[in-house]
């Protein structure tokens, strides 16, 4: 960002420091609060008296720069709870009023601005994880990423949408960034351009974007993204929020009519010019000569480097782990790390050596499809979160370990707290939202369960709602869905193709 917007961004950050204050003075309200610090990337928490602030990470990069931020800052203001997000964020939790202005501040040092980072933005641009490395990409769509981030960041003062704009890049292998279903998602095409889809979104109402063009020159990139912006705050609703996300122009206005109109305005903007896009990929001259092979060790496509998977349960990333990641990095030239939509992450650019000390360093990972389960922060600490998603996941995992046979017949799962969708529950093997059921007179922590969804590139749907079941019974569904995976003999993309009645039969033993 050039000096002139962070000049003005330091006095957006002394203000927004002076209404926290006043917010913990109790001067402001919770919701004219929210307001406000969404976008400068920061929210109260359940507990008022508590705050997070978001880190946005462009594309799911964390620099070695950034770690090292990361670090200090936890050691400076005593953090004690990081949460991996599935926007490919760091958020700091558990904060005081008074540290929130400084650590926002501090960030800028690392190149790490908040801003946007919640309410009516542009969100933190998602991009494959792998992107660059994976092997049978087309080409690297994280340059793109990083530029569309940078871009959206230097404009976001000149307009005011009616809500957020979540905007992805997939390199066309990897889509668990759900390019399909975003604002705007971006596919990596073998002949260097993109495959665009538009107005998609989870939560209410969820949708898949509609597929506007098969062929964007990757130079056109930003006059799309602009076009979706101007398109959105032409046609947006801004009288009712409920119904103010970009998937609800395809009700408003018809897919068809919104196609044309985008095209025409992107169409507009590619003929003014003065915005092409000219990248350049960070060139990755490093190689290794020995091999390893291992659950969480993806090979890349650059001669003998490897990756590393990181999946810490829950995505509650350990307090000491930031610093131990850092110290071993250090000593391990090129080696960077990447966070996935799913709570995830990835050391990249590692050789056999290189992978084994960091196979060691994180060997409190998920090991099974079940432990990489995504869940979000969850009611204890959202004020939006209707159900504990953290607590329901880890107590599911409890009870599956007590039955090793069944260990690998589990998928990943995703728990959303509320219907706000943050783990992405719909397109889930099974996904789960918060809700409450009744019994007997009495509510009663509850999820509504959703079946047979998938974020597969070539074979995106969404899981169909089956059901409500109690939270306390969750443990004991999966078991015996688990046993039931066992018997068949199949592995859990055959059960769940070829018997998903069996599933949704025992999710409804359950209601």
């Amino acid at each position: 960002m050039n000096k002139e917007w962070i000049e003005l961004y330091r006095e957006e950050i002394k203000k927004f420091g002076e209404q926290t204050k006043e917010f913990h003075d109790q001067k402001l309200t919770r919701k004219e609060y929210k307001g406000i610090s969404g976008g400068m990337g920061s929210y109260a928490q359940r507990d008022a008296n508590e705050h997070m602030v978001r880190l946005r990470m462009n594309g799911g990069e964390l620099t070695r720069d950034k770690l090292k931020f990361l670090v200090e800052t936890i050691d400076r203001y005593h953090i004690n709870r990081l949460k991996l997000s599935t926007c490919q964020t760091i958020q700091l939790h558990d904060l005081k009023y008074d540290q929130v202005e400084p650590i926002i501040e501090e960030a800028i040092s690392a190149k790490i601005y908040t801003k946007a980072g919640g309410g009516d933005n542009p969100r933190n641009v998602m991009c494959s994880p792998l992107a660059g490395l994976q092997k049978g990409e087309p080409f690297d769509v994280l340059p793109y990423a990083t530029a569309v981030a940078d871009y959206t960041l230097s404009i976001c003062r000149d307009f005011k949408m009616p809500r957020k704009l979540k905007i992805a890049f997939s390199n066309g292998v990897d889509d668990s960034v759900h390019a399909t279903f975003r604002d705007m998602g971006f596919i990596a095409n073998p002949d260097g351009t993109f495959k665009l889809y538009i107005a998609g979104g989870l939560g209410a109402n969820h949708s898949k974007g509609v597929l506007v063009k098969e062929d964007v020159p990757a130079k056109d990139v930003l006059y799309y993204v602009r076009a979706m912006i101007d398109l959105f705050c032409e046609y947006g609703n801004y009288e009712n929020r409920a119904k103010a996300r970009t998937r609800y122009l395809q009700e408003s206005m018809g897919q068809d009519k919104l196609k044309e109109e985008f095209l025409k305005k992107a169409g507009e903007l590619v003929e003014k010019g003065g915005h092409d896009l000219v990248v350049e990929s960070k060139p990755i001259d490093k190689r290794g000569t020995k091999e390893i092979e291992g659950k969480r060790i993806l090979p890349q496509k650059q001669e003998g480097l490897y990756m590393v998977e990181y999946h810490p349960i829950g995505g509650d990333l350990p307090i000491d782990m930031p610093r131990k990641m850092l110290e071993c990095l250090e000593k391990m030239p090129d080696v960077e790390c990447r966070i996935g939509a799913d709570e995830t992450m990835y050391f990249v650019n590692c050789t056999a050596k290189e992978a084994q000390e960091l196979l060691d360093l994180t060997a409190d990972a998920a090991s099974t499809p079940f432990e990489h389960s995504v869940a979000c922060i969850g009611a204890a600490v959202c004020q939006q979160g209707l159900r504990n998603s953290q607590q329901t996941l880890r107590a599911c995992i409890d009870e599956v370990k007590k039955f090793p046979e069944i260990a690998d017949c589990l998928p990943k799962v995703r728990i959303s707290g509320c219907a706000s969708s943050c783990s992405a529950h719909q397109i889930g093997s099974i996904g789960f939202q918060g809700f409450v059921k009744v019994v007997d007179k009495v509510p009663q922590p509850a999820f509504r369960v959703f079946v047979g969804g998938s974020d597969e590139i070539n074979n995106v749907q969404f899981g169909n709602f089956v059901g409500v079941v109690l939270e306390k019974d969750m443990p004991e569904m999966f078991v015996k869905i688990g046993q039931a995976c066992k018997e068949s003999k199949k592995t859990w993309d055959e059960f769940i193709k070829e018997d998903q009645d069996k599933v949704v039969e025992i999710v409804k033993s359950f209601e």
